[in-house]
């Protein structure tokens, strides 16, 4: 059976006007609340340490209720246009209070703006496997991700050519080009893709394809029942996890207090105007995307822990290399790309580690708790960090990402589980296949 890529990259387009969004959310709504409102760094960490507090409680509770739905137009599809049409409605509003300096109604409306972005993340990356048969659905979550990855080089671009000069650009036509992409990817995907009747057309050529061969297509493959009972977690797994985990935390607490950060510590530390930061962070998405293909051939040789730590100490020497940049150089692109590189080699293998110790076992609970500790980095990483670029100095940012980063290979190095080299991909294209 053969995966649909033409109704897969329509399915994809929601992730697409996702992902262009919280990179303008990520760069740019920190440069406001500090540029406009003159909010120190502290409290400007907090506030944007929000979306992954909500994130916790919104995720789960909206993918429930899209589960139980049941509606003329389906069950993802009325949480992902209201969801949409909520969210750029306020989108459009943010750059208003901006410009009119009225915090109170910016603070309200950013709030909105994350609860609208809440309700429908969840359907959006549901909709994938509800349309797609079980054993197509690592091929599709690759085009997904790579659809994600599109959506965040156009914001990117955006960024770089609608940002003029000064502190206080006017952000408008910045916001109308990302909610233009967000509107026209969601309205493509509703009339394209009808929910109901693509689910029954693919259960049919499901139900064809398996009287046909004689094949279950839409069953787990490889294990038994035996083979998934649940039993207790072994001590030296569990320990394996434990350190995994860790290393989770600390590397995402590094990474995300650069991708934070940076939108400022470029005007304040290299004097950069306007949106020129966004070339280096273009430069790191690029890099990642096209190292994902070589990464998973790396690791199907060496093994997982290896490809994992030669991303760490990748970042970690970059960020170390970018404590001594005291002004912008064309190099430094250089060194996001390997940025890039090394933060794929840790993407594309770490999720893997945490399902291989997890057989057995409720995998479910895991893939939670993966979840759980990337987003309690993010929660923590932008308040500490910023706390350190408003009391000491903005050149702490890339210290504190090297410590972080090397406290991650300490870590990574106690990992004694997990690391089954991975079977080569039959499509090349598979090796794109990563956690949302």
């Amino acid at each position: 059976m053969k995966l649909n890529y033409r109704r897969t990259v329509l399915i994809g387009l929601a992730f697409l006007s996702i992902s262009g969004f919280w990179q303008i959310y990520d760069s740019i709504i920190p440069l406001m609340l500090q540029n406009t409102f003159h909010l120190g760094e502290t409290l400007t960490g907090t506030l944007m340490a929000m979306d992954n507090v909500l994130a916790i409680f919104l995720l789960p509770l909206f993918g429930l209720l899209s589960d139980k739905a049941d509606t003329r137009i389906g069950k993802r599809m009325p949480f992902i246009v209201g969801g949409t049409l909520f969210a750029v409605t306020f989108l459009m509003i943010l750059p208003i209070a901006d410009s009119e300096e009225n915090l109170i109604l910016f603070l309200v409306i950013m709030f909105a703006l994350l609860l609208s972005m809440g309700l429908y993340r969840s359907p959006a990356v549901a909709l994938m496997p509800d349309l797609t048969p079980n054993r197509l659905r690592s091929k599709a979550n690759a085009i997904i991700n790579l659809m994600g990855a599109v959506g965040g080089v156009y914001a990117l671009l955006m960024i770089k050519f609608l940002v003029g000069p000064g502190k206080r650009p006017d952000y408008f036509p910045l916001f109308v080009s990302i909610g233009g992409l967000m509107f026209v990817a969601v309205a493509v995907l509703f009339f394209a893709i009808r929910e109901k009747k693509v689910a029954a057309l693919v259960e049919a050529e499901v139900e064809a394809y398996e009287a046909e061969s004689g094949e279950i297509i839409d069953a787990a493959v490889g294990e038994t029942k035996e083979d998934v009972a649940k039993e207790a977690m072994p001590k030296d797994v569990k320990r394996s996890m434990v350190f995994l985990l860790a290393s989770i935390f600390l590397w995402f607490a590094a990474y995300n207090a650069v991708t934070t950060a940076f939108s400022r510590y470029t005007g304040v530390v290299w004097n950069m105007e306007g949106g020129g930061f966004a070339d280096c962070l273009m430069v790191a998405t690029v890099a990642a995307i096209l190292s994902y293909i070589p990464i998973g051939s790396i690791a199907s040789r060496i093994g997982r822990k290896k490809t994992i730590m030669g991303g760490i100490v990748v970042m970690s020497a970059c960020y170390f290399a970018a404590i001594f940049a005291g002004t912008y150089h064309p190099a430094i692109n250089i060194a996001f790309a390997l940025i890039g590189i090394g933060w794929a080699a840790i993407n594309v293998n770490s999720y893997p580690m945490i399902v291989e110790m997890s057989r057995g076992n409720d995998i479910g609970k895991s893939t939670g708790t993966y979840y759980t500790f990337s987003m309690a980095a993010q929660i923590f990483t932008p308040i500490l960090s910023g706390f350190l670029l408003e009391s000491i100095s903005y050149r702490t940012l890339f210290p504190y990402a090297f410590l972080f980063s090397a406290a991650a290979f300490l870590t990574m190095m106690q990992v004694r589980h997990g690391d089954s080299k991975p079977v080569k991909k039959k499509a090349a294209l598979e090796n794109f296949d990563l956690d949302d």
